[in-house]
Parts: C-alpha cells; sequence; structure tokens
C-alpha cells in the first residue's frame, strides 16, 4: 500500500510538471515511474491501486507507440525488425522498451476504461505494425539464440496478449484502419505462408481470429475497398498448388474466418469470396487433404469444414422448394407443420463444395466428417433435410458410391440414412429403392450387410414397412437367397466344402434371417408369401446352425399363426432327428415350442404332431447322464446343460397340458406318466441297482423345504446326484401344480458371431455349480431364482396345495425308492423320508385326495414301494401308510381298494 501511495504521490507531480517539460524530460521522468510501478504490482499479488490509473495506461501506451514508431519509421523490413527486438529485449536492467511493453501488458488486464485509454493512444496500429514485421520477416540466426529463445518467448506472449485485449472491443478494430497494415497482413498470410518467421505463425493466426469476430460496418468496407479477400483467394490458389495441405489449410482458415465471420454484419465479404472462384479453392484444397496422416492439419481442416457447414445457412432468402412426397408415410409424419427455423439451408454453395469432395474422395476422415455436417445440419432443422434432398439430392447420390467407401464409412453412412426414418419419421422412397438395388448387386458385402442392418432397423421401427419392403420386392429377393444359401448348407451336410460362408458372408445370412423373420413379425400377410415361395423347407435348414437359430425359429413361429400343425411337426421333427449330443439345439427348440404353447389352439397340433411322445423320447435320449462322477461324452458336456434339458422338456410337457382337459386325459390314458417316470429314473442321478435298501436309524429329519434350502442356500456340502434329484424333484413338484412351464431358473444365452458352435464343443462345468440362472461360462445364483427358496416353508408346506398333474405326484412316488446312493444310506433315507412327507402335505385336502386316488396312486404306492409299505421295520412305513390311509378314505368303490 505505501508504494501504491508513493507512486500515487509521484505520478501526480509527474502531471503537474508535465506540460512545461521538454519531451525528452518528460520521457525520462514517466520511464523513471515504471521501475516503481512494476515492483508494487509485484509485491500486491497483481492488484492495481492507484486512482489516476487510466491516465497513466494513457501516458505509457502513448510514449511505446512513439519508441514504436522511432524504431522503424524509414527502415527496410530487417532493418526494422532489428531494431524492434532490441527495444523490446529484457537487457540485464531492463530497457526502457521493455518497461513500457510490460507496463501496457499489465495494465490491459484491469477495465475497460484503461483498455479505451490504451486503445485510444495509437497502439493499436503501432502493434499491428510490429505484428507485419515479426510475421513477415524471418529473424536471422545468431549464434546465442538458444540463450535469447526463453526472452523472446516471453516478449512474444505479451505483445500478443496486449493485441488480443485491444482488438476483441470494435473500437480497437476500427483503431485498425488508420493505418494500412491490417489488410497487409491478412494478403501476407495467403502469399508468405512458406516463406513467414515461423513462430509467429500461430501468434498470427490468433490475433487475426480475434480481429475476425469484432468486425464493424467500417472495417468490412476497409476490406472490400482493398481487395483484401480477392488478392488473399487468388494467393491461396497459387499455395495451393505448392505448399503441404495441412500448411494451406491453416493459411485458407483465417482468410475464411473474416468471410463467416462479417456475414452477421455484412455480406460484402462472402459475396468477394464467392465471386472470386472461393468454394473453388476450398474444394482444391480440402481434396488436396486426402491421405493426410491421422491428427496432420486436423484443427485446420476441420476448421474449414465448420465453416463451411456454418455458410450453408448463410443466404438473403429462404429457399423455395416443393417435393413429392411419396406415400405411405409414417402416420405421425406431416411435412405441411414442418416450419422451418433461422438455422434453413440458404446457400447451396457451400454445400455442394461438401457433395463434391465426398463424391469425389474415398478418405475416411474427410468423408466422415461430410456426414457428420450433413447430420449436423439436419439437427438444426428438419426442414434441411427437405431442403437439400429436393434440390442436390446428396444421400440418393451417395447411395450409387457408398459400396467404393472405406467400411467406417458406410457404417456412417447408413446411420444417416437411418436417422431420416427414426429421427425425421419419413420414409425415403427413392433411397430406399437404391438401398434395396446395392443389397441385390451385392458388389462389396460388407456395405450389403451395412445396408440391410439399415433396413432391419427400419423395418422394426414400424409395421408399416412390412409392407413397403414386400411390395418393393425385398421379401422376395432375401427368400430367393437364403433359398440358395439353404441349398448350400444342406449339401454340405456338416462338412467344410468351399461354398460356405464365413466371416461377414456369413454375418449377411443371419442378417438376411432377421430380416425376415422381421418382416413376417405380426404379417400373416408376408408370412403366407414366404409359404407361397415354398420355402418351409429350405428355413429349417437353418436351425443346425446356432448363429442362424435365433432368427430362423422366428420365422417358424410366425409360420404358426396360419399353421399350427406345420410348425410343430418341423420343432417336434427337428428334436427327434436331432443328435444325441446337440443339448443347445434341443433347448432353443423347447424354448421356441414353449412360447408357441402358450396359446391353447396349438395344444391338439401338439399332441397330434406326437409333441408327448418326442419330448420324452428327449429324456430316454439322455440315459446316464447324470452319473456322478459322468462317464463318457457326457463328462464333456456338463450336468448343467442336461439339467437345463430336462427343465424346459418337462416345461414343455406342462405348458402341452395346461388348462386341456383332451391333452391332460391322452397323457394319462396312454401311460406317458409311467414313461417319464421311467426315463427320469434313467438319467443317472436315482438308484438303478435294485438291490434291497438296507434301513438305517435316523439322528436328525429334515423336511424338503429344508433340503432344498441347504442344497443351494447354505455351504453345506451335498453330493452332486443329491443336487440333481432334488432339482428334478423340484421341477416335478412345480408340475404337480401347473405351474413349471412359468418358471425361469435360467439365462437366456446369446450366441455371438464367431463363437464355435457349442453343440459341438462344451466346456466340462465344475459339478458343485447348481443350475440356477443357467449362463455360460460360470453360474451364479439370479435373484429370481433365490426368491423362490426365500422363504420354503411358506411356498413348499401349504395347507392345502392344489393338485393340477396328479400323475406328477404318480412320478415323484415311483422315484423315491430310487432317493439312494451306496455308501449315503444315511442322507438317502432322510431325503426319501422327507419327500414322502412332502407327498403327505399334498394330499391333506379332501380334493386333492380324490384327484389322487383316481390317478391310481394307491396302486403306484404298492408296487413302487412294496418293500417299505409291506415291512414294519422300514423308516417309510409309517409315512406311507399315513398315505395310503388318507388315501384310502376317498376310495369310494372297492375294487380300487383291492
Amino acid at each position: 500500500t505505501l508504494m501504491w501511495e508513493t507512486l500515487g504521490q509521484q505520478f501526480v507531480e509527474y502531471e503537474r510538471v508535465a506540460p512545461f517539460l521538454v519531451p525528452e524530460d518528460q520521457q525520462r521522468r514517466l520511464l523513471e515511474l515504471l521501475p516503481l510501478f512494476l515492483k508494487a504490482w509485484e509485491q500486491s499479488a497483481g492488484v492495481i491501486i492507484l486512482p489516476n490509473i487510466q491516465l497513466l495506461a494513457s501516458e505509457v501506451s502513448k510514449l511505446l507507440t512513439k519508441e514504436i514508431k522511432r524504431n522503424i519509421n524509414g527502415k527496410p523490413a530487417e532493418e526494422a525488425r532489428l531494431a524492434l527486438e532490441q527495444l523490446l529485449q529484457q537487457k540485464g536492467e531492463a530497457g526502457d522498451g521493455y518497461l513500457l511493453l510490460k507496463s501496457v501488458y499489465l495494465l490491459s488486464q484491469t477495465d475497460l476504461r484503461t483498455m479505451w485509454n490504451i486503445i485510444g493512444s495509437g497502439l493499436p496500429a503501432a502493434l499491428m505494425q510490429c505484428l507485419y514485421l515479426f510475421f513477415t520477416v524471418p529473424p536471422k540466426k545468431t549464434s546465442d539464440d538458444t540463450e535469447t529463445s526463453e526472452d523472446d518467448a516471453q516478449t512474444q506472449e505479451m505483445l500478443v496478449k496486449i493485441m488480443l485485449n485491444m482488438y476483441k472491443e470494435e473500437q480497437g478494430v476500427e483503431e485498425l484502419l488508420t493505418a494500412d497494415k491490417l489488410q497487409s497482413l491478412i494478403i501476407a498470410t495467403s502469399s508468405l505462408w512458406d516463406q513467414c518467421s515461423h513462430s509467429w505463425k500461430v501468434p498470427t493466426s490468433r490475433v487475426l481470429r480475434t480481429i475476425s469476430k469484432a468486425q464493424t460496418k467500417t472495417s468490412i468496407v476497409y476490406l472490400q475497398a482493398a481487395d483484401c479477400i480477392k488478392i488473399a483467394v487468388q494467393n491461396l490458389f497459387t499455395l495451393a498448388d505448392t505448399l503441404p495441405a495441412c500448411d494451406v489449410c491453416e493459411a485458407a482458415s483465417i482468410v475464411l474466418c473474416f468471410v463467416k465471420d462479417s456475414y452477421p454484419v455484412s455480406s460484402a465479404l462472402l459475396a468477394e469470396f464467392e465471386n472470386n472462384d472461393g468454394y473453388q479453392l476450398l474444394l482444391k484444397i480440402l481434396l488436396r487433404c486426402e491421405g493426410l496422416k491421422q491428427n496432420e492439419g486436423d484443427p485446420y481442416l476441420d476448421e474449414i469444414l465448420d465453416m463451411l457447414t456454418c455458410l450453408t445457412t448463410c443466404g438473403k432468402t429462404e429457399l423455395k422448394v416443393s417435393g413429392n412426397i411419396v406415400h405411405p408415410q409414417l402416420p405421425h409424419f406431416d411435412f405441411e407443420r414442418t416450419q422451418p427455423s433461422g438455422m434453413t439451408v440458404k446457400n447451396l454453395q457451400p454445400f455442394q463444395v461438401l457433395q463434391s469432395i465426398f463424391q469425389r474422395s474415398n478418405d475416411q476422415h474427410l468423408c466422415g466428417r461430410i456426414l457428420a455436417a450433413i447430420g449436423t445440419i439436419w439437427a438444426w432443422d428438419t426442414v434441411n433435410f427437405f431442403l437439400l434432398e429436393w434440390t442436390l439430392q446428396p444421400i440418393n447420390q451417395f447411395t450409387d458410391i457408398i459400396h467404393f467407401k472405406p467400411h467406417p464409412i458406410q457404417v456412417q453412412f447408413f446411420r444417416l440414412v437411418e436417422s431420416i426414418v427414426l429421427d425425421l419419421s419419413y420414409v425415403p422412397h427413392e433411397i430406399l429403392k437404391k438401398v434395396q438395388y446395392l443389397i441385390k448387386e451385392n458388389i462389396v458385402p460388407f456395405c450389403t450387410l451395412t445396408a440391410l442392418q439399415c433396413l432391419l432397423s427400419m423395418t422394426q421401427k414400424d409395421l408399416l414397412f412390412s409392407d413397403i419392403f414386400r411390395d418393393s420386392g425385398l421379401l422376395g429377393l432375401l427368400l430367393a437367397l437364403l433359398r440358395k444359401e439353404a441349398k448350400i448348407l444342406r449339401k454340405s451336410a456338416g462338412t467344410h466344402l468351399p461354398g460356405l460362408k464365413e466371416g461377414t458372408e456369413k454375418e449377411l445370412n443371419v442378417v438376411m434371417l432377421k430380416m425376415v423373420a422381421a418382416l413376417t413379425a405380426r404379417s400373416v400377410r408376408n408370412t403366407v408369401v414366404l409359404k407361397d415361395y415354398g420355402m418351409v423347407p429350405y428355413i429349417k435348414i437353418f436351425l443346425d446352425d446356432e448363429c442362424y437359430r435365433s432368427a430362423t425359429l422366428s420365422i417358424l413361429e410366425q409360420l404358426s399363426a396360419i399353421n399350427y400343425e406345420e410348425y410343430m411337426s418341423i420343432i417336434i421333427g427337428a428334436l427327434c432327428s436331432s443328435t444325441q449330443w446337440e443339448l443347445h439345439l434341443k433347448v432353443d427348440l423347447l424354448k421356441s415350442l414353449l412360447r408357441i404353447l402358450e396359446s391353447p389352439k396349438s395344444h391338439s397340433a401338439f399332441r397330434t404332431c406326437s409333441g408327448f411322445n418326442g419330448l420324452l423320447s428327449l429324456l430316454s435320449d439322455m440315459e446316464g447322464a447324470l452319473q456322478d462322477p459322468p462317464s463318457g461324452q457326457w463328462a464333456a458336456v456338463g450336468q448343467n446343460c442336461v439339467l437345463e434339458l430336462v427343465f424346459y422338456t418337462l416345461q414343455g410337457i406342462t405348458a402341452a397340458l395346461h388348462l386341456d382337459p383332451v391333452n391332460s386325459n391322452f397323457f394319462q390314458r396312454n401311460g406317458l406318466f409311467e414313461k417319464m417316470a421311467e426315463d427320469l429314473g434313467s438319467l443317472g442321478c436315482f438308484w438303478t441297482e435294485g438291490k434291497r435298501q438296507i434301513p438305517v436309524s435316523l439322528e436328525k429329519k429334515r423336511t424338503f423345504s429344508e433340503f432344498l434350502d441347504a442344497a443351494f442356500c447354505t455351504s453345506e456340502p451335498f453330493p452332486a446326484w443329491l443336487k440333481n434329484c432334488i432339482w428334478i424333484l423340484n421341477f416335478l413338484d412345480h408340475m404337480v401344480k401347473g405351474t413349471l412351464h412359468q418358471e425361469s431358473y435360467f439365462k437366456e444365452r446369446k450366441p455371438e458371431m464367431g463363437e464355435e458352435s457349442r453343440d459341438d464343443q462344451e466346456a466340462p462345468e465344475t459339478q458343485e455349480e447348481h443350475p440356477v440362472a443357467f449362463n455360460r461360462p460360470g453360474n451364479k445364483l439370479s435373484a429370481s431364482a433365490y426368491m423362490l427358496w426365500e422363504n420354503p416353508e411358506e411356498k413348499l408346506e401349504m395347507r392345502d396345495c392344489t393338485i393340477v398333474h396328479a400323475g406328477a405326484v404318480c412320478v415323484m412316488v415311483r422315484l423315491l425308492p430310487k432317493l439312494y446312493k451306496e455308501g449315503h444310506a444315511e442322507l438317502s433315507q432322510e431325503i426319501q423320508c422327507a419327500l414322502v412327507d412332502h407327498i403327505q402335505s399334498l394330499v391333506k385336502s379332501e380334493k386333492s385326495r380324490q384327484v389322487m386316488c383316481e390317478s391310481g396312486l394307491l396302486s403306484t404306492i404298492i408296487t413302487s414301494c412294496q418293500d417299505a409299505f409291506c415291512s414294519d421295520s422300514h423308516p417309510l412305513h409309517l409315512p406311507l401308510t399315513r398315505v395310503f390311509e388318507k388315501l384310502s378314505s376317498q376310495a369310494v368303490e372297492p375294487h380300487v381298494l383291492r
């Protein structure tokens, strides 16, 4: 504070005596104040406390302006530049020029009033002369360049900061016009870019861009009168032939800034640019940017492209175009209600440059930036798509050449086409016809694939496209192509023939199938077309390949809408003809079957197509699959896979029986519950030796629900065979209640392109993993599955369980004696007792007992458990007798009891 007070007093004294001093003494007195000013500033952390700071700024700026002019006036350019360097250099004791420069630098960062005083001193024009000299005249190299480079950089930074602060104000730009150096510097950047001082390129560019943003009507008239833009464009045409592309971009971007930034004030510079072939210049420069290495010249190249994009909105009048809206269109599209905003395209010439570059270049960066620019223009205003497409037809024309472009550009282009539908809600029929022709020609498979994925996204958006692509012939084209591929697959029959598709071509087949699935989804008419083409035998060929399977099943499921019998015969036939080890194929087929069985109308077709026998044959094919330890090829399959197939098989049977008396009667009458018990008993986890079980005394006795909890929700080790048995009994328990088809224990698998078929190769899975939330690789308990065991007492020991499928209880009773394993006598007997108690809980109500008597449970108990039932010492004798007594009370007819 004391320093500022001292400085203030000294400056007041200077003001008093200055008018009476000769210029030399006045200048000396002012220079004597500056060291104290700089010292006070340093010790006050950059805060200036001076009442008459504006007058100090004015005096110091005037003196700096005077010194600059004294050092450069009347001298050749090289001598003038050297004199400036010497004036502004920091010497041992700071020189007068450096003191003045640093003082002005600090004062220029204070407030606007102070800045106006600096601008009024004539400094803007003087510093522009300095900048012109520093830029146009390269410095002479000396031996001590390395020592002075740091000081030079500091001096340069202060000079540039002062100019930036002055020239961002309109008054600063107006002051420039008192000399001719502004237009001279602009022209110099367009002609001497390769000969100028390298260290001053970036600072000069920064200063000129700042001036460009602060242009006024006066400055525009000044530049126009000097033909500044015209001369700069002509110079750049010459540079474009000789300089590297990135350097030309940097020089051209400066000129283009003045053109773009001046437009809100006046269109004069834009008109001068256009009248002197400015757009042809930009086209020439940008085409030279092909093949630039990544990041080389990117900022300036991108800037030119951004400015070109902005210039499309620079026009005096709105474009008037009238297009023909081709119908049908999406329901919510209404062009008449599309109101233009202030960001509509009014100038087609800059867009034509962008369009021409895309048509003539295959450079990935260039083409990608142009597509991004088109997306930006559309985002500004929806109307812009129609203004451009109904005049220059960019997307329509790009479609003809897109297959020549790099793959990333093809992807970007078709996303742009897709956005016309998804974002603009418009159906571009002419463009879609060309895309369809591209698919038909299939010149570049990757391009065809990307185009088809684009159409697939559209089809999934609205059902309207199912009609559009059928009427356009796309559906027929895809069916013909798929027929050809199916014939190749059928001929190969599992071998690797040269004609088999791999990579992109195989993925193309996948997308074609997905497209047909999308076109037939909820479209009976398209499904009829597929059937009339005779495609059903060919479509089912694709079931064998896991990559094709999901889409193929979707198509076949649509077929069920017009013919359940045909669908059932295909699926049941595929299940029965699949090999013993194609477990994932069977699971996928069963999942599809379950989706169709949700409709009660499908149940009759399932029965007449031998669906029950077909599903039971899947169980018999898995004989010994759950042995512990696993043997043979089953060891490589993994027991979780086997349990998954058992689950979906039982789910399918339950779904077909659900609320269907005819199917339930058929299943019961034909002894299929007995067949099911036999097949489940042969899986390998149940006892099949036929030896008499030796009774043991039990120290503890858990309930069936406690076994479930102990097996899957605690760390208590259970043998694998018992876990598998409990899972199967749990499936049967839900089948008894008619809810198994609604359960979900296994996570969905999503096969990816490039994976080996998991029907051929399956990594062995850890035996300790249980099948809740099945998901390869590794299984974790899912929240939904865990909820099943969250309260087992409440879930599984209800007072009055409703029995829907009594035959499933008989299956559980038939498996009861087989819940045994040598070496685990006590554990085996404990789970048997738990199961009998659970069965007893199922038949507590009179209604349940009546149903069970009619199902033949009495005879099942006697025939399946005669050892236990007839021996008083057997641990199961008492609970089985209680079950029998409960059932006997319901056996009204004597022959049933006998």
